[in-house]
Parts: C-alpha cells; structure tokens; sequence
C-alpha cells in the first residue's frame, strides 16, 4: 500500500508537470491558443481516476497562480484575469469528470473512455467559453459579441479536441490496466464494499 501511495504521488506530480510541459506546445491562434494540454487532463482522469486526476490540475493551476510561468503566457495571481483561464479551470473539472466515470465501469472498454473524455471536453468548453465571453467584455474592456467568442473560442478548436479525445482514448484503454494494479484506482468501491460488510 505504501509503495502504491508514492506511485500515486509520483503520477500526480508528473501530470501536474506534463500539463505545464503541454501549455508550450501550441499552435498561436487569435484570443485562445491550441495546446497539447487536453491529453494531458484526458490522461489524467482517464489513467488516475476523478481524485488523482482532479489533483494534477489543481497542483499544476496553483503553481501557476504562485508565480510560476507555466501557463501559456506566464504566470501569477492576476491571471485569473485573462481570458484563457477559464480553460484551465475547465481542466480541473474536466479532470475530475472524466475518471468520475471511468471509476463507475468495472472493466472500461474504449467506449467508455471516448465518451468519458468527450464529456470531459464539453464540460471544458462549458467553462471556458463563457468565462472567456465574461473576460473580454467585463474586466479587458474588449467587446466581443456571442459569435465572435463562439469562434476564437470553441469551433477554431473543438474538431482537434474530439479527435484527440478519441486519439487518447486509444492510449488509455492500453495503459489503464496497468496502472490500475498498481494503484487504487476505485478507492471509493473500496469504502462502499468496507460499509456494506460492517452493516453485515
């Protein structure tokens, strides 16, 4: 169990850098670059489950905040303000989602990581765009009408992150076995399976 938990540990903490990593990779695009970053939060909830996922982007969001520049232009407290940051909170939650519901399929096949991780991009986008809209007209003092942020930010992209999703899907449904012996990856089946036995 130990060995397990710094395993668990140490795959966070690599996520958390490969996002940082894929925020450098990216083709520029007016408003709303394209990165690498979404394999990355589709690996991560698909490979360390809603927790460990959620954890990799939430390490990896308040590095950034604290100074660091590992967000696509920089880092900082203040870019809560860009435009763009609505994303990387769709990370986090696009994270959790995703391993939310490859948690709940005993023996996930490719099926369930594509829809998985197409739910994942939709609740991405759910966040991102809005906030984007919000940025641009709020606080930057830029005003950008529904269709022109519907452009810039989800139909330059969104083709690409379906693919991707589908393309990660593949890599997932590969590498989840292992990586489910050798950590916990259903801990709250764990918990239900320990309750159901004490109320016995």
């Amino acid at each position: 169990m130990k060995n397990s938990s710094t395993l668990s540990l140490t795959l966070v903490a690599i996520f958390a850098a490969m996002t940082a990593i894929g925020a450098f990779i990216k083709v520029p695009l007016p408003i709303v670059p394209f990165t690498l970053q979404i394999i990355v939060v589709f690996l991560a909830g698909s490979l360390l489950g809603s927790k460990r996922g959620l954890q990799s982007q939430l390490i990896y969001l308040f590095v950034g905040l604290a100074g660091l520049p590992v967000f696509t232009q920089g880092g900082g407290l203040m870019y809560v303000l860009q435009p763009t940051f609505g994303y990387l909170i769709g990370f986090t939650a696009g994270a959790y989602v995703i391993g939310f519901i490859i948690e709940r399929v005993q023996q996930p096949a490719l099926k369930h990581f594509i829809v998985a991780n197409l739910i994942g991009t939709v609740i991405i986008y759910a966040i991102g765009v809005p906030y984007l809209y919000l940025a641009l007209n709020l606080w930057l003092g830029v005003p950008t009408n529904l269709s022109h942020v519907l452009a810039a930010g989800l139909f330059s992209t969104v083709g690409i992150d379906i693919a991707l999703a589908i393309f990660t899907s593949l890599l997932a449904v590969r590498l989840y076995p292992a990586l489910k012996q050798a950590i916990p990856q259903k801990e709250w089946w764990f918990e239900n399976e320990e309750k159901r036995h004490l109320r016995n």
